[in-house]
């Protein structure tokens, strides 16, 4: 009798748990074990306007030669998105029209991208190849970590915006 109320227990518990993790995914919940952005609880809010420079966005990145690369390598974590891969958080730091230049860092609009310097190896020692720059075309955003090791435009260069899927806000969140 004791190993049934265990098994009913452990079983009413799976149930719970499962419902609430299904039903804040489907509210727009996310967990960030990445460190390009705060460790934590984030929520995908639906964006009711055109993306900004400076907007924190959620981002399904398309599943191109480059981003399968970085799959391989381990730069993206498993998830929901094309290709198995889950959304990027990543700071819109470039629009449609606006030109990047990418030498040992970042160049928008003639301006300095602060903390954009541009590694020419990952932690494991491979080559990094930067993106060459250019005018992001139009229905693209060109994406930016301040984290210095982070896999943004930098490397991949800009993003279709048909794979953003909100703004990214903390909910519970903390820097280690």
């Amino acid at each position: 009798m004791k190993q049934r109320g265990v098994v009913l227990l452990l079983t009413g518990t799976a149930v719970i748990m499962s419902t609430v993790v299904a039903t804040a995914f489907a509210g727009g919940y996310r967990l960030n074990l990445t460190p390009s952005e705060p460790l934590g609880l984030w929520r995908i809010e639906k964006i009711k306007r055109p993306v900004t420079v400076g907007d924190l966005v959620f981002v399904c990145p398309p599943m191109t030669a480059v981003f399968g690369e970085a799959q391989r390598r381990g730069y993206l974590r498993p998830g929901l998105c094309a290709g198995g891969v889950a959304p990027l958080i990543k700071t819109a730091a470039a629009l449609p029209g606006q030109h990047v230049y990418i030498t040992d860092h970042v160049v928008v609009d003639g301006r300095s991208l602060p903390a954009s310097a541009v590694r020419k190896m990952d932690g494991e020692g491979r080559a990094l190849l930067p993106d060459p720059g250019g005018i992001v075309p139009p229905h693209h955003l060109f994406l930016h970590s301040s984290f210095a090791s982070s896999y943004d435009s930098r490397y991949f260069g800009p993003v279709p915006d048909t794979g953003l899927l909100g703004l990214a806000q903390p909910v519970l969140t903390f820097d280690p």
